[in-house]
């Protein structure tokens, strides 16, 4: 594993347990307490899908997690990106919906 890529790998960890504790922070009228962790761990599970994969840039797509639905959002290379991504977000136990928002690079 280059240097680079580790860096990266640790600075998206470090990006998304910043947003779970911002999800943790806030709070609305709607939502119990134990909905918001419960989101920020399928977030969390759903990135770490998507860091883990070889194919697909992390980087390059936001997860957002509202009562188990999951938003993917952002621009990737290829439609088959976009695929791999929805995938590999339903296949997150506790996912009760994806929507998938992610554009193409032109």
């Amino acid at each position: 594993m280059s240097i680079a890529m580790s860096i990266a790998q640790r600075f998206t960890t470090c990006l998304v347990s910043l947003l779970i504790l911002a999800l943790i922070a806030c709070t609305s009228p709607d939502k119990r307490p134990g909905e918001y962790i419960d989101d920020a761990v399928l977030t969390v599970k759903v990135k770490s899908a998507l860091i883990a994969d070889p194919e697909l840039k992390a980087t390059e797509i936001n997860v957002e997690t509202y009562k188990g639905t999951v938003q993917l959002s952002g621009f990737v290379a290829s439609p088959d990106h976009v695929q791999k991504a929805t995938r590999l977000a339903h296949d997150i136990k506790g996912v009760r919906a994806v929507k998938n928002v992610i554009g193409i690079k032109k």
